[in-house]
Protein backbone atom coordinates (compact mmCIF):
# COMPACT_ATOMS: atom_id res chain seq x y z
CA UNK A 1 0.00 0.00 0.00
CA UNK A 2 3.01 2.50 0.43
CA UNK A 3 3.22 4.94 -2.11
CA UNK A 4 -0.16 3.79 -3.67
CA UNK A 5 -2.78 6.88 -4.40
CA UNK A 6 -5.72 5.21 -5.29
CA UNK A 7 -5.89 1.56 -4.56
CA UNK A 8 -7.53 0.46 -7.63
CA UNK A 9 -9.36 -3.12 -7.23
CA UNK A 10 -12.15 -4.83 -5.39
CA UNK A 11 -12.42 -4.46 -1.82
CA UNK A 12 -13.61 -5.87 1.55
CA UNK A 13 -14.07 -2.42 2.62
CA UNK A 14 -15.45 -0.32 5.78
CA UNK A 15 -17.64 2.25 5.13
CA UNK A 16 -15.42 4.81 7.13
CA UNK A 17 -12.13 3.72 5.35
CA UNK A 18 -14.16 3.53 2.10
CA UNK A 19 -14.74 7.38 2.71
CA UNK A 20 -11.01 8.02 3.08
CA UNK A 21 -10.19 6.28 0.21
CA UNK A 22 -12.28 8.55 -1.52
CA UNK A 23 -11.04 11.23 -0.34
CA UNK A 24 -7.42 10.22 -1.44
CA UNK A 25 -8.61 9.08 -4.60
CA UNK A 26 -10.43 12.30 -5.15
CA UNK A 27 -6.96 14.44 -4.74
CA UNK A 28 -7.13 15.44 -1.00
CA UNK A 29 -4.12 16.22 0.66
CA UNK A 30 -5.35 17.53 3.90
CA UNK A 31 -7.42 16.54 6.34
CA UNK A 32 -7.63 17.90 9.87
CA UNK A 33 -10.26 16.76 12.78
CA UNK A 34 -10.99 15.75 15.69
CA UNK A 35 -11.88 12.22 16.79
CA UNK A 36 -15.65 10.84 17.15
CA UNK A 37 -17.42 8.37 17.14
CA UNK A 38 -18.92 6.71 14.85
CA UNK A 39 -16.50 8.92 12.31
CA UNK A 40 -13.11 8.23 14.14
CA UNK A 41 -12.36 5.42 11.90
CA UNK A 42 -12.32 8.29 8.63
CA UNK A 43 -9.68 10.33 11.01
CA UNK A 44 -7.75 7.22 11.54
CA UNK A 45 -7.50 6.09 8.13
CA UNK A 46 -6.37 9.56 6.82
CA UNK A 47 -3.83 9.33 9.70
CA UNK A 48 -2.33 6.48 8.02
CA UNK A 49 -2.98 7.46 4.56
CA UNK A 50 -2.10 10.57 4.04
CA UNK A 51 1.56 10.74 4.34
CA UNK A 52 2.41 7.80 2.17
CA UNK A 53 0.68 10.15 -0.95
CA UNK A 54 2.54 13.48 0.43
CA UNK A 55 -0.58 15.16 2.45
CA UNK A 56 -0.80 16.06 5.65
CA UNK A 57 -3.08 15.06 8.12
CA UNK A 58 -3.51 17.06 11.47
CA UNK A 59 -5.40 15.99 14.58
CA UNK A 60 -7.36 19.69 15.82
CA UNK A 61 -7.90 20.60 19.72
CA UNK A 62 -11.72 20.78 18.84
CA UNK A 63 -13.87 20.83 15.39
CA UNK A 64 -13.55 24.49 15.90
CA UNK A 65 -10.08 24.53 15.14
CA UNK A 66 -10.63 21.66 12.79
CA UNK A 67 -12.85 23.47 10.08
CA UNK A 68 -11.08 26.54 10.33
CA UNK A 69 -7.96 24.51 9.64
CA UNK A 70 -9.50 23.16 6.45
CA UNK A 71 -10.41 26.33 4.75
CA UNK A 72 -7.27 27.77 5.25
CA UNK A 73 -5.55 24.42 3.64
CA UNK A 74 -8.15 24.84 0.48
CA UNK A 75 -7.62 28.71 0.56
CA UNK A 76 -4.00 28.02 -0.37
CA UNK A 77 -4.96 24.87 -3.07
CA UNK A 78 -5.25 22.05 -1.16
CA UNK A 79 -7.94 19.44 -1.51
CA UNK A 80 -9.12 19.51 2.44
CA UNK A 81 -11.42 17.93 4.19
CA UNK A 82 -12.49 17.01 8.10
CA UNK A 83 -15.14 14.20 9.46
CA UNK A 84 -17.42 14.73 12.51
CA UNK A 85 -20.61 13.62 13.88
CA UNK A 86 -23.44 15.68 16.00
CA UNK A 87 -21.94 17.20 18.27
CA UNK A 88 -18.64 18.25 16.11
CA UNK A 89 -20.86 19.27 13.32
CA UNK A 90 -23.14 21.80 15.25
CA UNK A 91 -19.68 23.00 16.44
CA UNK A 92 -18.63 23.70 12.67
CA UNK A 93 -21.75 25.35 11.66
CA UNK A 94 -20.26 29.04 11.79
CA UNK A 95 -17.64 28.43 9.92
CA UNK A 96 -19.98 26.73 7.21
CA UNK A 97 -21.63 30.44 6.61
CA UNK A 98 -17.99 31.51 6.46
CA UNK A 99 -16.75 29.18 3.67
CA UNK A 100 -20.21 30.18 1.86
CA UNK A 101 -19.14 33.70 1.92
CA UNK A 102 -15.52 33.40 0.99
CA UNK A 103 -16.50 31.04 -1.60
CA UNK A 104 -13.52 28.75 -0.24
CA UNK A 105 -14.70 24.38 -0.94
CA UNK A 106 -14.05 21.88 1.20
CA UNK A 107 -16.02 18.75 2.07
CA UNK A 108 -17.39 17.76 5.56
CA UNK A 109 -18.55 14.03 6.37
CA UNK A 110 -21.05 13.54 9.11
CA UNK A 111 -21.27 10.24 9.82
CA UNK A 112 -25.02 10.84 11.89
CA UNK A 113 -25.40 8.88 15.52
CA UNK A 114 -28.49 9.39 17.81
CA UNK A 115 -28.94 12.94 18.69
CA UNK A 116 -29.40 15.73 19.90
CA UNK A 117 -26.77 16.65 22.53
CA UNK A 118 -24.42 13.13 22.98
CA UNK A 119 -27.26 11.16 22.45
CA UNK A 120 -26.16 7.45 21.35
CA UNK A 121 -22.50 7.86 20.11
CA UNK A 122 -22.53 4.27 18.82
CA UNK A 123 -25.94 4.13 17.44
CA UNK A 124 -27.22 5.65 14.01
CA UNK A 125 -29.37 8.47 13.47
CA UNK A 126 -30.49 10.96 10.54
CA UNK A 127 -31.58 13.61 12.25
CA UNK A 128 -28.17 16.44 11.16
CA UNK A 129 -29.97 16.36 7.71
CA UNK A 130 -31.83 19.87 8.12
CA UNK A 131 -28.91 21.20 9.97
CA UNK A 132 -26.73 20.21 7.14
CA UNK A 133 -28.67 23.02 4.96
CA UNK A 134 -30.05 25.39 7.61
CA UNK A 135 -27.18 25.50 10.40
CA UNK A 136 -25.71 28.66 10.10
CA UNK A 137 -26.90 31.75 10.04
CA UNK A 138 -28.21 33.67 6.90
CA UNK A 139 -29.13 33.19 3.03
CA UNK A 140 -26.94 30.57 1.89
CA UNK A 141 -26.80 26.95 -0.12
CA UNK A 142 -24.51 24.10 0.42
CA UNK A 143 -24.70 20.68 -1.24
CA UNK A 144 -25.38 17.60 0.70
CA UNK A 145 -24.94 13.90 -0.14
CA UNK A 146 -26.50 10.54 1.32
CA UNK A 147 -24.81 7.34 0.86
CA UNK A 148 -26.37 4.32 1.21
CA UNK A 149 -23.27 1.58 1.12
CA UNK A 150 -19.73 1.54 1.77
CA UNK A 151 -19.22 2.20 -2.23
CA UNK A 152 -21.30 4.98 -2.17
CA UNK A 153 -19.37 6.67 0.84
CA UNK A 154 -16.26 6.26 -2.18
CA UNK A 155 -18.26 7.64 -5.13
CA UNK A 156 -19.73 10.36 -3.02
CA UNK A 157 -16.60 11.85 -1.44
CA UNK A 158 -15.33 11.57 -4.89
CA UNK A 159 -18.30 13.83 -5.92
CA UNK A 160 -18.34 16.06 -2.83
CA UNK A 161 -14.65 17.12 -3.58
CA UNK A 162 -15.75 18.13 -7.42
CA UNK A 163 -18.74 19.55 -6.73
CA UNK A 164 -17.14 21.65 -3.90
CA UNK A 165 -14.13 22.66 -6.04
CA UNK A 166 -16.32 23.30 -9.33
CA UNK A 167 -18.67 25.44 -7.78
CA UNK A 168 -16.86 26.63 -4.56
CA UNK A 169 -19.17 25.85 -2.18
CA UNK A 170 -19.05 23.76 1.08
CA UNK A 171 -20.10 20.02 0.56
CA UNK A 172 -21.51 17.82 3.27
CA UNK A 173 -21.16 13.79 3.05
CA UNK A 174 -24.11 13.02 5.12
CA UNK A 175 -23.78 9.76 6.16
CA UNK A 176 -25.00 7.34 9.23
CA UNK A 177 -23.20 4.74 11.75
CA UNK A 178 -24.61 1.60 10.21
CA UNK A 179 -22.93 2.94 6.41
CA UNK A 180 -20.06 4.21 7.91
CA UNK A 181 -19.60 1.14 10.28
CA UNK A 182 -21.09 -1.02 7.26
CA UNK A 183 -18.23 -3.46 5.48
CA UNK A 184 -19.23 -4.49 1.63
CA UNK A 185 -17.76 -4.68 -1.47
CA UNK A 186 -16.07 -1.74 -2.83
CA UNK A 187 -14.76 -1.17 -6.52
CA UNK A 188 -12.31 1.47 -7.02
CA UNK A 189 -11.43 2.36 -10.68
CA UNK A 190 -8.11 3.17 -12.18
CA UNK A 191 -7.08 6.55 -11.31
CA UNK A 192 -7.82 7.79 -14.59
CA UNK A 193 -11.41 6.85 -14.45
CA UNK A 194 -11.76 8.73 -11.51
CA UNK A 195 -13.29 12.34 -12.75
CA UNK A 196 -12.16 15.21 -11.32
CA UNK A 197 -13.45 18.70 -11.81
CA UNK A 198 -10.97 21.24 -11.36
CA UNK A 199 -11.51 24.68 -10.10
CA UNK A 200 -12.05 28.28 -11.85
CA UNK A 201 -8.29 29.43 -12.00
CA UNK A 202 -7.66 33.01 -13.21
CA UNK A 203 -7.47 33.97 -16.66
CA UNK A 204 -4.63 36.47 -16.25
CA UNK A 205 -1.18 36.59 -14.49
CA UNK A 206 -0.82 38.24 -10.95
CA UNK A 207 -0.28 42.21 -10.87
CA UNK A 208 -3.01 43.10 -13.97
CA UNK A 209 -6.17 44.60 -11.11
CA UNK A 210 -6.94 40.88 -10.12
CA UNK A 211 -10.23 41.18 -8.44
CA UNK A 212 -10.98 37.88 -6.52
CA UNK A 213 -15.16 38.02 -6.35
CA UNK A 214 -15.30 39.41 -9.72
CA UNK A 215 -18.00 37.60 -11.83
CA UNK A 216 -17.47 36.50 -15.62
CA UNK A 217 -19.74 33.53 -16.65
CA UNK A 218 -23.00 32.87 -16.26
CA UNK A 219 -22.46 30.31 -13.70
CA UNK A 220 -21.69 33.06 -11.06
CA UNK A 221 -18.35 31.01 -9.92
CA UNK A 222 -15.67 33.71 -9.79
CA UNK A 223 -11.72 32.18 -10.27
CA UNK A 224 -10.21 31.08 -7.42
CA UNK A 225 -6.16 32.30 -6.87
CA UNK A 226 -4.41 30.69 -3.88
CA UNK A 227 -2.68 32.28 -1.24
CA UNK A 228 1.22 32.67 -2.43
CA UNK A 229 0.60 32.81 -6.05
CA UNK A 230 0.97 36.45 -5.90
CA UNK A 231 -2.34 37.66 -6.18
CA UNK A 232 -3.81 39.91 -3.77
CA UNK A 233 -6.32 38.69 -2.02
CA UNK A 234 -8.32 39.50 0.83
CA UNK A 235 -10.57 37.36 2.39
CA UNK A 236 -13.44 38.51 5.01
CA UNK A 237 -16.72 36.81 6.54
CA UNK A 238 -17.75 40.74 6.61
CA UNK A 239 -19.69 41.46 3.29
CA UNK A 240 -17.46 42.81 0.58
CA UNK A 241 -17.61 43.87 -2.85
CA UNK A 242 -15.49 42.49 -6.04
CA UNK A 243 -11.79 43.06 -4.41
CA UNK A 244 -12.82 41.24 -1.11
CA UNK A 245 -12.92 44.22 1.09
CA UNK A 246 -15.59 45.28 3.63
CA UNK A 247 -18.56 47.26 1.94
CA UNK A 248 -21.10 47.75 4.42
CA UNK A 249 -23.85 48.74 2.01
CA UNK A 250 -27.73 47.22 1.42
CA UNK A 251 -27.42 47.03 -1.97
CA UNK A 252 -23.81 45.56 -2.06
CA UNK A 253 -25.23 42.91 0.48
CA UNK A 254 -28.11 42.03 -1.41
CA UNK A 255 -25.89 41.41 -4.82
CA UNK A 256 -23.61 39.51 -3.26
CA UNK A 257 -25.76 37.18 -1.02
CA UNK A 258 -28.26 36.60 -4.03
CA UNK A 259 -25.39 35.80 -6.45
CA UNK A 260 -24.20 33.01 -3.29
CA UNK A 261 -27.56 31.67 -3.19
CA UNK A 262 -28.77 31.51 -7.28
CA UNK A 263 -24.99 30.45 -7.91
CA UNK A 264 -26.19 26.65 -6.59
CA UNK A 265 -29.93 27.50 -7.36
CA UNK A 266 -28.90 27.70 -11.71
CA UNK A 267 -26.06 25.06 -11.20
CA UNK A 268 -28.38 22.79 -8.96
CA UNK A 269 -29.02 19.90 -12.17
CA UNK A 270 -24.83 19.57 -12.21
CA UNK A 271 -25.11 18.19 -8.28
CA UNK A 272 -28.59 16.78 -8.09
CA UNK A 273 -28.12 12.81 -8.02
CA UNK A 274 -31.06 10.46 -6.96
CA UNK A 275 -31.88 6.81 -7.93
CA UNK A 276 -35.54 5.07 -8.43
CA UNK A 277 -36.78 1.58 -8.50
CA UNK A 278 -40.25 0.37 -9.45
CA UNK A 279 -41.38 3.46 -10.09
CA UNK A 280 -42.95 3.31 -13.56
CA UNK A 281 -46.50 2.58 -12.66
CA UNK A 282 -46.26 3.65 -9.12
CA UNK A 283 -49.04 4.77 -7.48
CA UNK A 284 -47.60 4.81 -3.83
CA UNK A 285 -44.27 6.30 -3.54
CA UNK A 286 -41.22 5.97 -1.13
CA UNK A 287 -39.10 8.73 -0.38
CA UNK A 288 -36.06 7.49 1.68
CA UNK A 289 -32.37 8.16 2.20
CA UNK A 290 -29.03 6.32 3.69
CA UNK A 291 -29.09 3.28 5.03
CA UNK A 292 -33.24 3.69 5.67
CA UNK A 293 -33.55 3.37 2.00
CA UNK A 294 -32.07 -0.27 2.17
CA UNK A 295 -34.95 -1.05 4.35
CA UNK A 296 -37.31 0.82 2.31
CA UNK A 297 -36.25 -1.24 -0.87
CA UNK A 298 -37.11 -4.06 0.37
CA UNK A 299 -40.05 -2.61 1.50
CA UNK A 300 -41.01 -2.11 -1.91
CA UNK A 301 -39.62 -5.20 -3.62
CA UNK A 302 -42.33 -7.09 -0.62
CA UNK A 303 -44.91 -4.71 -2.03
CA UNK A 304 -44.68 -5.60 -5.71
CA UNK A 305 -44.81 -9.20 -4.60
CA UNK A 306 -48.11 -8.39 -3.08
CA UNK A 307 -49.45 -6.78 -6.55
CA UNK A 308 -49.43 -3.32 -4.79
CA UNK A 309 -48.29 -0.83 -7.07
CA UNK A 310 -44.93 0.93 -5.26
CA UNK A 311 -42.17 2.40 -6.04
CA UNK A 312 -38.77 3.64 -4.34
CA UNK A 313 -37.14 7.31 -5.10
CA UNK A 314 -33.61 7.55 -3.13
CA UNK A 315 -32.53 10.39 -2.24
CA UNK A 316 -28.53 10.68 -2.83
CA UNK A 317 -28.52 14.33 -2.93
CA UNK A 318 -30.69 16.01 -0.11
CA UNK A 319 -29.25 19.07 -0.72
CA UNK A 320 -30.07 20.49 -3.34
CA UNK A 321 -33.31 18.44 -3.24
CA UNK A 322 -34.54 17.30 -6.36
CA UNK A 323 -37.84 19.43 -6.35
CA UNK A 324 -38.23 18.92 -10.47
CA UNK A 325 -38.10 14.82 -9.99
CA UNK A 326 -41.03 14.94 -6.48
CA UNK A 327 -42.76 16.73 -8.64
CA UNK A 328 -43.37 14.83 -12.14
CA UNK A 329 -44.02 11.82 -9.35
CA UNK A 330 -47.07 13.66 -8.46
CA UNK A 331 -48.45 13.63 -11.61
CA UNK A 332 -48.94 9.71 -11.31
CA UNK A 333 -48.52 9.03 -7.15
CA UNK A 334 -52.00 9.00 -5.19
CA UNK A 335 -50.02 8.81 -1.57
CA UNK A 336 -46.40 9.47 -0.67
CA UNK A 337 -44.07 7.73 1.91
CA UNK A 338 -41.09 9.03 3.66
CA UNK A 339 -39.23 6.63 5.37
CA UNK A 340 -36.11 8.56 8.01
CA UNK A 341 -34.47 7.99 10.94
CA UNK A 342 -35.27 10.86 12.48
CA UNK A 343 -39.38 12.61 13.56
CA UNK A 344 -39.75 13.73 10.36
CA UNK A 345 -37.31 15.98 8.57
CA UNK A 346 -36.88 15.52 4.70
CA UNK A 347 -40.81 15.12 4.77
CA UNK A 348 -41.21 18.40 5.05
CA UNK A 349 -39.56 19.30 1.46
CA UNK A 350 -41.45 16.62 0.17
CA UNK A 351 -44.99 18.39 1.25
CA UNK A 352 -44.12 21.34 -0.12
CA UNK A 353 -43.65 19.80 -3.69
CA UNK A 354 -46.66 17.77 -3.67
CA UNK A 355 -50.39 18.18 -3.45
CA UNK A 356 -51.12 14.28 -2.53
CA UNK A 357 -50.91 13.32 0.73
CA UNK A 358 -47.50 12.42 2.45
CA UNK A 359 -47.18 9.90 5.41
CA UNK A 360 -44.05 9.40 7.12
CA UNK A 361 -42.58 6.17 9.08
CA UNK A 362 -39.81 7.29 11.42
CA UNK A 363 -38.02 6.54 14.30
CA UNK A 364 -35.89 8.59 16.60
CA UNK A 365 -32.73 6.97 16.13
CA UNK A 366 -30.63 3.77 17.65
CA UNK A 367 -31.69 1.26 15.45
CA UNK A 368 -32.11 0.71 11.58
CA UNK A 369 -35.68 1.15 10.93
CA UNK A 370 -36.03 -2.16 9.12
CA UNK A 371 -38.71 -2.82 6.34
CA UNK A 372 -41.92 -4.06 8.48
CA UNK A 373 -43.07 -0.55 9.19
CA UNK A 374 -42.70 0.49 5.71
CA UNK A 375 -44.25 -2.25 4.26
CA UNK A 376 -47.17 -1.66 6.77
CA UNK A 377 -47.63 2.08 5.78
CA UNK A 378 -47.42 0.87 2.18
CA UNK A 379 -50.17 -1.56 2.61
CA UNK A 380 -52.17 1.04 4.54
CA UNK A 381 -51.75 3.01 1.74
CA UNK A 382 -53.06 1.12 -0.50
CA UNK A 383 -55.82 -0.23 1.12
CA UNK A 384 -57.12 3.14 1.72
CA UNK A 385 -56.87 3.96 -1.82
CA UNK A 386 -58.53 0.57 -3.03
CA UNK A 387 -61.69 1.98 -1.08
CA UNK A 388 -61.78 5.44 -1.93
CA UNK A 389 -60.62 4.57 -5.84
CA UNK A 390 -62.68 1.26 -6.60
CA UNK A 391 -59.67 -1.06 -6.26
CA UNK A 392 -56.71 1.06 -7.96
CA UNK A 393 -54.81 -0.77 -5.19
CA UNK A 394 -54.67 -4.06 -3.45
CA UNK A 395 -53.11 -4.26 -0.31
CA UNK A 396 -52.53 -8.09 -0.86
Amino acid sequence: MTGRGVLTGVHFMHGDHACAEGAIAAGCRFFAGYPITPSTEIAERMAQRLPEVGGVFIQMEDEIASIMAVLGASAAGARAMTATSGPGFSLMMESVGLAAMLEIPCVIVDVQRGSPSTGLPTLPGQADVMQARWGSHGDYEIAAYAPWSPQEMFDLTVLAFNVADRFRIPVMVMADEVVGHMVERVVIPPEDQIPRWERKRPRYPAGNGFKPFLVEDEDLVPPMAHAGEGYRVHFTGLTHDERGYPDMSAETHHRLVTRLVEKVRRNAHQMIRYDTYALEDAKIVVISYGCTARSARRAVADARRMGIPAGLLRLISLWPFPAEVVRELAKQAEVFIVAEMNLGQMICEVERYVPQPVKGVFHAGGAMIPPDPILQAIREAAFHGARAGGGKASPG
